[in-house]
Order: C-alpha cells, then structure tokens, then sequence
C-alpha cells in the first residue's frame, strides 16, 4: 500500500490545485505513470505512480486546492508493472486471439496532455518535437489542426439552416475561475501597490547604436552561436553595469535592514498561456551575449510549452519587462517583490530628434524604472536610468563597464 502526497513544489510555493486525474479508481498503474498534474502559481507538474499498483481512493476530486504533504491518491501494491497471466480454465476454450501488448503512454507535457484530452487527440499518435521526443502542446495542436478542417460540401447539396429567433437585448454571462497562477499574479501585484512606496521615472533611447551592430553582426552571431543576436542582451549587460554604479536597486527590506546583494540574477518577464512568468538569468554579470540569448529562448520556448520548472523561477534581484513587444509606447512596471527595481521596455518608433542642432529621423525606445522610494532615492533612480540610456546609445562602452 502506498500513500501518493503533495510533493514538495519548490521556494515559497506551498499550495497546488488539482488539474486532472489520468487515474481513476480501480486503475492500474505503472511504475512512474503520470497519476495527476497539479497546477501551482509558478509552473505545472505531474505526480507519477512510484510503483506498480491498482488505485483504491483519490482523496480530492479535480479543481480542489491541496497543501505540500496532503494525501492525493492511495495505491495498493500490485507487485510487477505488467499484468499477470490469466488462470487457465478447467476446460480449455478455443485458442483466442493474441492480445497486442498496450503501449507505454507516451512522454508529454502537462499541458499537451490536457489539450489532447480537450480536442480529442490521441497521444500515441503525435510526434513530439521535445527532448527526447517529449510531446508539446504545439505538436497536439497541429495534429489537430488538419482533422479538424471541414470538408467541402456542393452548394446545392447544403441544407439552409432557418433563422435563428434573436431575443432582443439578451445578454450572457460566463464565470471562471482564476487559475492558482493568475491569483497569485492578482495577489502580488496588490501587495507590490500596498506594501512598497512605489514611484516611475522615464527616459527615451535613441537604439540607432545597437541597430546598427545588430545589423553590421547578426549573420556571423547566429552563424557561430546558432541564436539571434536581440536587444535583451544589450539590456541586461547595461542593468548589470548599472546596477552595480547603484547598488540600491540591487536590494530588498527585510524588517529594518536593508541587503544589498553583490550578484546579479536578472528576471526576464515572458508571457505565457496562464499568465506573466519571470525566468531568472543566474550570474548574469557573467554572461556572454550569446549565453543571455540563447537563455532566453529557452525560456520563452518553455513558457510556451508548459515545461517551465520551479528552479527556473526561482529568486532574482532585478527584473526587465518589454512591453514594446506588444506595441506598447509607455507604461508603469509594477515591482516584483522583494526586488525594488524594474526595468520597462516599449516599442520602438521613428521619431524627429534634435542631434547637433539638426532635426533627423531616429529609431527612439521608451524606457522606464520603477522603483520602491522607501530605499531608493529620486536621484538615484535617475541615474539609473541614465546610465542605462548612456550605454545603450553608446554600447561600446559596455565592453568597459560590465
């Protein structure tokens, strides 16, 4: 008999919901079979049998919030993964048909999983595109997609539907609720606005300099690193070079004390499907530019997929956000706690500016910092804010800097 609990779900997380049961009661499971995923308000994951059994209780049905530790399912041991044979009878019947072996269940995401389920695809049939030929959620769509294109009917062979009787003025309403990770989203940015004395300054940068040796370097940079050279890894070597010029914004409060931290774990903000993730680039004032940008294609191609983990999650000193990818012209970063310091990014646009008392056409980003005023001063963020400017116009000098 063996009892299957929550599992410990990483820093901070201590509550997961249920999102589906592969198992019922009276099922036989596998040794390291998927069991349940439980959705956490940072990543996905999925519970595995640890032994062979046949499933006697589920504690929770699907959709209840469970804690680290808390009974989910028992299983009764049922000695080796395969099935035994079946007793042979007192009188032999005519020879059946052999029986094809079932097949392993395929290695997939959580979140193929659930769209599988959803659509109505079958795993075993979809070719994944993962590590070791992990299915995605992308590979269940697409197989999908094709099934479900309808097939031409002749017109004359058509039935015309007869109108549908419209009710004037009705209108609907529809209740969903909130997934663990959109409530803490909710949660955290409420207590960010309570708890922090929470100011924004702006600036504008001119990117003709970082254009221009993306451009100059971005066939060889991809040639030799096999990733694009972007503009995330100009900004973070100059958050790296501006932060350690103010270490202020590379702190947190804790209770009276103020920790200022001498390394540099810059969060990289990435939509995904249940909400806004922040992956964190480790030791970033050790990074290469081709390092910081094949990380975050990593992580945006995990966040996509659902295979974003708790380590990925963990920690950070520092975040950046860029809004511009969405076409975002401004706007106010809300502070990721503890951290007091993020940097917004926003789209790019063809602005008239004044240089050397001439009107010419420029590439201009708006950028902006917010930053918590109960440790950080006006000034200071300023500064910040400038130096970032400063570097990102000029980014030679980063070669310098960082």
């Amino acid at each position: 008999m063996a009892n299957i609990v929550v599992p410990e779900l990483g820093e901070s997380v201590v509550e997961a919901r249920i999102a589906k049961w592969h198992k019922k009661a009276g099922d036989r499971v596998s040794t390291g079979e998927a069991l349940v995923d439980l959705e956490t308000e940072k990543v996905d994951i999925s519970v595995a049998a640890e032994g062979p059994g046949v499933v006697t209780s589920l504690a929770h049905a699907e959709g209840a919030d469970v804690k680290v530790g808390e009974l989910l399912a028992v299983i009764a041991d049922g000695g080796e993964d395969e099935a035994p044979a079946p007793k042979a009878a007192a009188k032999a019947p005519a020879a059946p048909t052999p029986a094809a072996s079932p097949e392993p269940s395929p290695k997939a995401t959580p979140t193929a999983r659930r769209a599988a389920a959803d659509i109505g695809v079958d795993l075993a049939a979809v070719k994944g595109s993962g590590d070791s030929g992990r299915v995605m959620k992308a590979d269940v769509v697409g197989q999908a997609a094709p099934a479900a294109a309808p097939k031409a009917t002749p017109a004359a062979a058509r039935p015309v539907p007869p109108p549908a009787p419209v009710t004037p003025g009705e209108r609907t309403e529809e209740r969903i609720r909130m997934s663990k990770r959109r409530a803490t989203i909710a949660r955290r940015l409420v207590e960010a606005q309570r708890t922090a004395a929470m100011l924004t300054t702006f600036n504008e940068v001119d990117m003709s300099g970082v254009m221009g040796i993306r451009e100059r370097h971005k066939d060889d940079f991809k040639k030799r690193w096999g990733v694009n050279l972007g503009y995330t890894s100009f900004f973070v070597k100059a958050v790296v070079a501006a932060l350690k010029a103010f270490p202020q914004l590379n702190a947190e409060i804790q209770g009276d004390e103020i920790v200022l931290k001498h390394y540099y774990d810059i969060g990289i903000a990435v939509g995904a499907e249940g909400g806004l993730v922040v992956p964190v680039l480790r030791d970033a004032d050790r990074m290469g530019f081709a390092r910081i940008e094949s990380d975050v294609k990593a992580f945006s191609t995990k966040a996509n997929d659902g295979t974003m983990t708790l380590e990925d999650l963990r920690g950070g000193t520092f975040t950046i956000t860029n809004g511009g990818v969405f076409g975002s012209l401004l706007s106010t970063p809300i502070l990721n706690p503890p951290q007091v310091g993020i940097l917004g990014l926003h789209k790019i646009s063809e602005r008239p500016v004044v240089v050397d008392k001439q009107i010419v056409i420029r590439p201009v980003m708006g950028v902006a910092l917010s930053y918590d005023h109960r440790i950080v001063d006006g000034r200071e963020a300023v500064q910040f804010l400038v130096t970032i400017k400063s570097l990102i116009e000029d980014p030679g000098h980063m070669l310098l800097e960082v």
